[in-house]
Parts: structure tokens; sequence; C-alpha cells
């Protein structure tokens, strides 16, 4: 039905890149060949915005050829101006939120294909390609400072000339290159694009598409006062009291951050927490909590909380995240689906998911998830859902949550939960019970949100998270 919807070829593995400096190409990654050296004579700084779009480049190798994910692929410890930083990164994930439309067009352009010789050559294109068709940068400048990029890698310097002649065809040519590729669906993986037409018709899939190529606002949630917070940080407040900050710049420069008034949250991730209901002095399990925003929201809320997550570093940004905000946790690291703690008076599950719910702040995952994927996820899920009954106390609260879209990682794992444990029955979500979610509440009284939900006026305004929310009881 969706033939012009277009796949991406998954990288070999994900790795942590060592440090490197501006111009001497992607970091090398355990068992993978050594990324190119500069060329001689070509300082990668020596031009203005040169070394932006270097790193951009260099990121952009991250994600497609290591599996790098979007907020791990710029090397941080790269000198640059946080504009330069900023250029860089907008250049990075514009061009994989339109990797299946740019990878066409190069295809038209390059009809021999790309050099084998020199795979980072497509990464310099796709910078191009971006900064002309989906940035507001000159031509000249696109062209001129990715053929310099080009010429900083001594794999890719012979390449230069090409690099220049394929990207001033394309200024010329952009609209009849064009022809033939999909509006709707070039940007989507096709096997993404088929499952959520069958889950959620053509239109929606179409609607959900639209906003994965949109940059996504800031949403941010508040210790206290919305309100104060939306005038503060020129935002708004929305239906379900997050507030959404438009151009906000650097995150930790904002107002109220560094005093721990705040963390940043999208709308839909804070709906978990909230539909465990009043939590004040109960016993509550933060499952999978890293790096803690429901965690924080479960504390500010008066819960007594413990947060398990087996991922140290994850952990550390956790506790960092609670330090900053004034908070206090129960800091677990180990396996949820082995924690021996409780019983609870509530656990709240957000489980490790594909995350095709984020993929409009996280691109990568179009480029790095496969449909095998799903089978060790929900595998994975069930094992946890299981465990966190288990640590219920009778007539306990249990809430899963996945930001996936993916209805084996929701209502399924749900359906197939309840099928198996006489114990639990479901305690469905009512309208007017929680403020602002009555439009997501679904007919068996679960919370699905879609990325094309709240469409306010423009695109940047609009849109959130795609969540799959359940809340369950254990019976007394």
């Amino acid at each position: 039905m969706v033939r012009a919807l277009s796949g991406a070829m998954k990288p070999p593995s994900r790795a942590q890149k060592p440090a490197r400096r501006p111009g001497s190409g992607p970091a090398p990654v355990p068992g993978k060949p050594a990324p190119g050296k500069p060329a001689p004579g070509k300082p990668a700084a020596a031009t203005p915005g040169l070394a932006a779009r270097i790193l951009a480049v260099d990121g952009l190798e991250q994600v497609l050829r290591h599996g790098a994910a979007l907020e791990d692929a710029l090397d941080a410890d790269v000198a640059l101006d946080p504009r330069d930083r900023a250029l860089a990164y907008r250049i990075l994930a514009t061009s994989l939120r339109r990797i299946g439309t740019l990878r066409s067009l190069i295809a038209k352009l390059m009809e021999r294909g790309l050099p084998k010789s020199a795979p980072r050559l497509e990464s310099v294109l796709l910078a191009g390609a971006t900064q002309i068709l989906f940035m507001d940068v000159p031509n000249h400048a696109a062209v001129g400072l990715c053929v310099d990029v080009a010429r900083a890698d001594r794999n890719t310097a012979g390449f230069a000339g090409l690099v220049n002649a394929v990207l001033r065809r394309l200024t010329r040519e952009a609209d009849a290159l064009m022809v033939g590729i999909s509006p709707d669906f070039a940007d989507t993986p096709e096997w993404m694009g088929q499952r959520w037409i069958k889950a959620y018709g053509l239109e929606t899939t179409r609607a959900i598409a639209a906003m994965h190529k949109v940059e996504p606002p800031l949403d941010i949630t508040v210790k206290a006062d919305p309100a104060l917070w939306a005038e503060r940080l020129s935002g708004e407040v929305l239906p379900t009291g997050s507030v959404r900050v438009l151009q906000a710049g650097p995150v930790r420069a904002l107002p109220g951050f560094a005093e721990g008034d705040w963390w940043v949250q999208d709308a839909a991730a804070a709906l978990p927490a909230r539909l465990l209901g009043n939590v004040n002095g109960l016993k509550v399990a933060d499952l999978c909590a890293a790096p803690g925003g429901k965690t924080a929201q479960l504390a500010a809320a008066g819960a007594i909380v413990t947060a398990v997550d087996r991922s140290s570093s994850r952990l550390t940004r956790l506790k960092e995240n609670l330090e900053r905000l004034k908070l206090s946790a129960q800091v677990v690291a180990g396996d949820a689906a082995d924690f021996a703690g409780g019983p609870f008076d509530a656990v709240l599950l957000d489980a490790p998911c594909s995350a095709t719910g984020t993929l409009r702040r996280h691109p990568d995952i179009a480029v790095n998830k496969r449909p095998g994927d799903l089978v060790t996820l929900a595998a994975l899920q069930a094992r946890l859902i299981a465990h966190a009954a288990d640590l219920l106390k009778p007539g306990g609260t249990l809430v899963y949550s996945t930001c996936s879209l993916e209805p084996e990682e929701g209502e399924q794992q749900v359906e197939r939960l309840l099928a198996a444990r006489s114990d639990l029955i479901r305690a469905p979500i009512v309208p007017g019970e929680v403020e602002g979610i009555d439009p997501f509440i679904t007919p068996q009284g679960d919370v699905r949100t879609l990325p094309s939900h709240w469409m306010r006026g423009e695109a940047e305004r609009s849109g959130l998270d795609g969540f799959f929310a359940a809340r369950l009881k254990r019976r007394a």
C-alpha cells in the first residue's frame, strides 16, 4: 500500500566513541576499521563554520556506521563555540529526520553509486544536502564548506570535486529530483509505516510521519506553578500541566534549571506517574528508572521512592538530577527483572522498548531499529511486567508504560499478563481523572498518545511522544 516507504541500512553495533579532535573523522570503534586521517595541510578550523560541519559529519558516521544514538553521536570533547555545536546538532538531527529523502536524492545524483573506498562520503553529501534543502543556509556556504569537509579527511579528499559537482547540481535541480519521492513516507522505514497503518490507519500514519519531520519543542515538568514558569520561559502550559518552551536555547542556561525548579520531560512521558494517583507517603518502586524524570515526579509528590536501573552511568545521571532538584530516593543498581525489594504500595515500570514513539526526538531510531528487535524486547517486557506485579502488596497498583507505537510492546503485553494472572485486574483510567488526558483514553481504559496528537497550530508547537500506559491492581 505504501511502497514509497524507505528503510535504512542497519549499522553493525552501538559503541561508545573515544575523544577525537576536529577533522580526524569518526572515532574508531572496537572491531571496526580505523577512521580516515586528516589530509596534510588542511586544518579543520581554518574556515569559520567548518569545524561545526566536520562534527556533524562525524556524528552521522557514528550513527550510520556504528549505531550510536543521536544524543551520544557528537563528540563532547571537541571544543566548539556553543552556537557551532548547536549548528552541528541541527545538521545531524535534520539529516536523520530526512534520511530517506536524502538517500533517494543522492542515488539519483550518483547513478554509479557511492564509491566503496570512501563510505564517509555519504555523510558529507547528506550534511550538504540537508543544509541546501532543509536549513536556512546559503547554498554557496553549504556547498563550499562541505567541499572543505571532504578535503579535510584523506579518505575523502580525492572526492572533493565530486562533492562540489553533486551538491551544485542539487541546488539547480532539486525540484525535478524530488519527483517520484513520496512527500509523506519517504523518511519512514517501510516496516514501521506498514505496522502503523495496520494499527492506526493510513491517515493517522501519514500524520505521524509528518510530525517526525519537525524539530520537537522542549517540554518540562515543574515542581510548582506551571503558569509562572511558562511566563518566565516564554512558553505555554499544556492541558496536562507540562510547560512547553519554544526556541529555548541551551537548557542549562535557562532560568530555574540550576536552581532545580524543573526538569526536562516530554508531556507524554509525564503521564504514567500521574496515573498512580496520590502517592504521598506510599512506598513506590520506579523500575528502569534512569535518567529519573518519573522518579523526580514521584519524589516531588511525596512518595518514598526506590529507583532501580541496571546502568551505572545512567544512575549517575539520575543521582545528579535528584541532587539538582533537591529530591531524594533510594537508588539501586541492578536488573529490574531480578530486583528483590518490596512489597510496594505501587510500582511504575517504564519498560525498555523500541522507542518508536520518540522518533521525532530521536531520529536515529529510524536508522538503527529493526523488526527483529521487537521480538527480543517483547520477551524482556514480559519478564519485567510479571516481576513488577510480584513486587506489589495485595491491593497495590502497577502502572506499565512504554514509549513505543507498537501494540506488542503495549496493549498486547497487558492483555497477555491479565490472561495469565488471576490475581491482577485492570484499573481503567476514567475521563476527568487526570487533567488533559481524556482524548488519549482508549476504550479499555488505557492511555495511548501519538506524535500527531495535540495539534496546536504550527507543527513546531504541536505533538508529543507516542506512549502507552495501563494501570493494573493486585487483588487484595
